[in-house]
């Protein structure tokens, strides 16, 4: 099932999510060199990086919404894309519960609790992540029908035709 939601002829929910992937990830190991060191620094970068992470959340969710209304009703991909969409409001949940926290406290000093929600987000995050490719690598949800080794450019005005062997 190709994307509803397309730039250049590729899906826009998989090109957007890497950035909050990447963002929630880089602001864990924020912490975690501020754990270690306690050097100053850390923690508003860890702070600044969650803040943009949950903003790219936010984008890439609109895209998963669309891509995931029109996967048809009663299949496994629509359960996996309810868990996978499901999870990674948490997720944002997470991830902005630590930010507010952080927002008043002194220089953005995380808390137990902060680095609690960001921690657990991670890993979630890490979970979720695995259902999206579960979604697309096994479901095949936002992979043209017609995609195969020789197919031509998403660019090209060809259709993809055939996969070769098929």
């Amino acid at each position: 099932m190709e994307s509803r939601a397309k730039a250049m002829g590729h899906g826009v929910h998989p090109i957007l999510i890497v950035f909050p992937l990447g963002l929630f990830a880089t602001s864990v190991i924020f912490d975690i060199l501020y754990l270690i060191t306690d050097r100053s620094g850390f923690q508003i970068s860890a702070a600044y990086t969650m803040g943009v992470g949950i903003i790219g959340g936010l984008v890439a969710a609109v895209f998963g919404l669309i891509d995931w209304l029109a996967i048809p009703a009663g299949t496994r991909a629509k359960r996996v894309g309810a868990v996978h969409g499901i999870g990674n409001v948490v997720v944002v949940l997470l991830f902005a519960a630590s930010w507010l926290l952080r927002l008043s406290a002194d220089n953005w000093d995380p808390s137990a609790l902060a680095l609690t929600c960001s921690f657990v987000g991670v890993v979630l995050v890490g979970l979720t992540g695995w259902l999206g490719g579960e979604l697309v690598e096994r479901l095949g949800i936002s992979v043209s029908e017609n995609a195969g080794v020789d197919a031509p450019s998403s660019l090209s005005r060809r259709s993809a035709g055939r996969p070769r062997g098929v």
